[in-house]
């Protein structure tokens, strides 16, 4: 898989802004063709969370965007052997991070990691034959993140860390999709008459950008990677200054995430449509988006999931590595290698 900037005029070159274009190629050999249940190969581009730096709370006492409050930061440092201090990659125990293993058993022995997913769109195989497929990262659409009110859901949530019985043995995998958007059971939920999918009025999900704001999509389930970072940091380190008294992993991540798409949603319906998440709007005081998307570079892995039609956006057995057949690691190329020529006739 090769990730190149797209040096397209009036776009940025620098791979670290996330308002660059991102090409991706991927070529994949041997994947076996799939031939039922309606199932496909998925690739996920993988950020794992970093502890942030600390700052002071904002008002209400919450930490501003993007940092730990001192409180939060000194209970992180008292886990494990105090791995958990800004710069370092977050881990739920507080020990050196490991990484999935093949050697890996559900719930009880798994990374320690905690793992932001995007999608890089489906694949299937050809018989016999390998896997290509090009896809665009940037901020129309394709940086974000499934909701992540479905992880619970899907069968491979830690439930508490392997404490609690998890989604497969309560029963409860699929139990709660967004085929219908909003901000989750602890946020806004919508009628399907309102936001499900019209057979009338069919909109088309790539529709992010446009001169007229009405056309533009505006019942996207996903949200802003970005976004989805800062819901992880309420959730597993802000401690102190998010929930303090909610100790329910899946409590913390419906209240999180119901609270952190509010910041953004200004017509309060849960969703981030494409206007409100445009890279160019302003929200939660801020002159811009920019904050709401991770650089391609902040991604340091990458994983092909076999999927079925399960009906959710989050991977098979998110967040845990179960469903992968493939998976690597980010390797910058220094210094910068050219890869193409001229340039083509899509200006989208």
């Amino acid at each position: 898989m090769r990730l190149v900037v797209e040096p397209k005029p009036g776009l940025p070159t620098n791979p670290n802004d996330p308002g660059a274009f991102i090409d991706i190629f991927t070529d994949i050999s041997p994947l076996f063709v799939i031939n039922n249940e309606s199932g496909w190969y998925e690739g996920w581009m993988i950020h794992d969370l970093v502890v942030p730096p600390v700052a002071p709370p904002r008002r209400d006492g919450h930490a501003q965007f993007g940092t730990l409050t001192p409180d939060d930061a000194d209970l992180l440092k008292k886990m494990g052997s105090g791995n958990n201090v800004p710069g370092n990659l977050f881990t739920v125990d507080g020990l050196p991070p490991h990484f999935p293993s093949a050697s890996d058993h559900f719930p009880d022995r798994q990374t320690n990691v905690v793992p932001l997913q995007v999608s890089m769109g489906t694949y299937n195989a050809m018989q016999q034959g390998d896997t290509h497929s090009y896809w665009e990262f940037n901020y129309l659409g394709t940086n974000w993140v499934h909701p992540l009110y479905e992880l619970p859901f899907t069968g491979g949530f830690p439930a508490d860390f392997g404490k609690l019985p998890n989604a497969f043995q309560k029963g409860e995998i699929g139990a709660l999709s967004s085929i219908v958007p909003g901000s989750g059971p602890e946020g806004v939920t919508n009628k399907p008459t309102v936001l499900g999918d019209n057979p009338n009025l069919p909109r088309d999900p790539d529709k992010f950008d446009g001169d007229v704001d009405a056309q533009r999509e505006s019942r996207f389930r996903n949200i802003p990677s970005g976004l989805a970072n800062e819901v992880y940091l309420d959730i597993y380190l802000r401690r102190a200054s998010f929930e303090k008294n909610t100790g329910s992993l899946q409590e913390r991540l419906f209240r999180a995430y119901a609270a952190e798409v509010a910041r953004v949603d200004t017509n309060g319906d849960g969703v981030i449509s494409a206007v409100e998440g445009d890279i160019d709007t302003a929200s939660d005081g801020f002159p811009n988006n920019a904050r709401l998307f991770l650089p391609a570079t902040a991604f340091n892995r990458f994983a092909v999931t076999r999927e079925i039609n399960d009906g959710l956006l989050a991977p098979r057995f998110a967040p845990s590595q179960r469903a992968w057949v493939l998976s690597g690691v980010q390797v910058q190329v220094n210094p910068v290698v050219e890869v193409s020529a001229g340039r083509d006739a899509d200006d989208r």
